[in-house]
């Protein structure tokens, strides 16, 4: 069916049926429709424009449409024109009502935000699970080191623990982000009209208290074409995504046979057709895989709305599948992320060989020497000169003796050598945010306060 045609002499063709039919990815906005088409029933019902008995008629038919399911008809256009159509069927006339004052403008953009604020709500849990699963992982072996990297090759040695509450970091501005895409989402647009605002004096903001929205939007005209919403939502989600690739970039390297720092449950990889030795990282590949994805859904809507004039154009109905496409690719890599996070198994002996062979503590003996008052430039050549001899000669720190060091240069002091395992170099950084042990410590209990938190608290 349409809600419009009196002004036609003649109907669509079929070629622009097919091409601008929405209801094949629209349909998943059929219970938000559903509870906005309520909402507003129950408005009309308050202006006079419904009876009590029209309206208790229309929200009793539409709790039916809701328990039968989406149910579509090629004649549908979108979800809107199929629950009126089942509305129809049902009661009759009062059914031809429930569009009085309100657009098809308004009304998608409801369906929209009802959507997306519902959809917050499951990927925040989603972020929950891996912050989770991070904090748990850092519980058990806090302890051992590794080294930090940083053009991926060894910097300085950290405690594996702060590194993975490097990712807890991450993923919770992630979570602040969703925050404030939520925030965007949570105003009522339903009362806009088409652009100037409806022609009846519905209660915007009674309508936004029913829905449970914090406030309502303040121009009709910007109401009808705005999507920063959605793209608020797609910002989140792309950078989520980036996040995850990292992550799993990392551990596809430190799970390889080269470094061999972990070893990744046999539920989340998979092997080889030809080879049977293959153990593959195929979970986080197809993770940094599906980032292309969502990035790109960014991208598009983007380009949707670059140069769209006020107020609402029927381009804005290519804003859907971008935002269902990258959400569904979102939370499954979520997901997935937990589970590879939860199973994960550390291989400490090897994370802390790789930090002390590779004089990952230099740092450490430079600034030994500037605590005693030799300018940092200078300690930074004493030790890089130490650290050449010691490549061309084969030696690892824990190679050298007190007395070796002192004799290789004056100023290193013999004392100086307890300073080069790399356990013993990350007790140096004890400011906030380090990596000494104590400080991780308290770290990972303020993460536990704030999963707590976050568990304890809507968005």
């Amino acid at each position: 069916m349409k809600l419009w045609g009196g002004r036609f002499e003649k109907p669509p063709s079929e070629v622009f049926e097919r091409f601008s039919g929405s209801l094949h990815y629209d349909y998943r906005l059929f219970d938000a429709d559903i509870r906005g088409s309520q909402a507003y029933a129950r408005e009309l019902e308050r202006i006079g424009v419904l009876t009590s008995a029209e309206r208790e008629q229309l929200v009793a038919a539409l709790d039916q449409i809701a328990a039968e399911g989406a149910d579509a008809q090629a004649s549908d256009e979108d979800v809107h024109t199929q629950v009126i159509r089942r509305l129809q069927d049902k009661v009759g006339t009062p059914a031809d009502k429930i569009h009085t004052g309100r657009s098809r403008n308004d009304q998608v953009a409801l369906d929209f935000r009802l959507w997306i604020r519902n959809q917050i709500v499951q990927i925040r849990t989603r972020l929950g699970d891996l912050l989770e699963a991070l904090v748990e992982q850092a519980s058990r072996d806090t302890a051992a080191v590794l080294p930090g990297y940083t053009h991926l090759r060894r910097a300085q040695p950290v405690l594996w623990g702060h590194y993975l509450l490097a990712w807890f970091e991450m993923f919770s501005r992630d979570l602040d982000r969703f925050e404030h895409a939520y925030r965007a989402a949570d105003l009522l647009p339903l009362g806009s009209g088409a652009l100037a605002g409806s022609g009846f004096p519905v209660d915007r903001r009674r309508l936004a208290q029913e829905l449970g929205f914090s406030g309502v939007t303040a121009n009709s005209m910007d109401t009808a074409g705005d999507r920063d919403f959605a793209l608020d939502f797609l910002y989140a989600a792309s950078v989520t995504m980036l996040h995850l690739s990292r992550l799993a970039e990392d551990w596809i390297l430190y799970s390889s046979e080269e470094f061999g720092f972990l070893e990744l449950a046999d539920e989340v990889t998979s092997g080889s057709s030809i080879m049977p030795q293959k153990k593959n990282p195929d979970s986080l590949e197809l993770i940094r895989g599906k980032t292309g994805r969502v990035v790109g859904s960014l991208h598009a809507l983007m380009m949707t709305v670059k140069g769209l004039p006020l107020t609402y154009n029927r381009d804005l109905q290519e804003d859907k599948e971008a935002v269902f496409e990258a959400s569904d690719q979102l939370e499954g890599s979520l997901e997935m992320a937990a589970a590879v996070v939860g199973g994960v198994r550390l291989n400490a002996g090897r994370a802390e060989a790789a930090a002390e062979e590779s004089w990952a503590a230099a740092t450490e003996l430079a600034d030994a020497l500037a605590r005693q008052g030799i300018p940092f430039h200078q300690a930074h050549q004493i030790v890089g000169r130490l650290v050449l001899e010691s490549t061309r000669t084969g030696r690892r720190p824990a190679d050298w003796t007190g007395a070796e060091l002192a004799a290789f240069a004056p100023e290193l002091d013999p004392s100086m050598a307890a300073l080069l395992p790399a356990r013993r170099a990350v007790e140096n950084h004890t400011v906030e945010g380090g990596t000494a042990p104590a400080r991780v410590e308290e770290a990972l209990a303020a993460a536990r306060r704030r999963l707590d938190e976050l568990r304890s608290r809507a968005v």
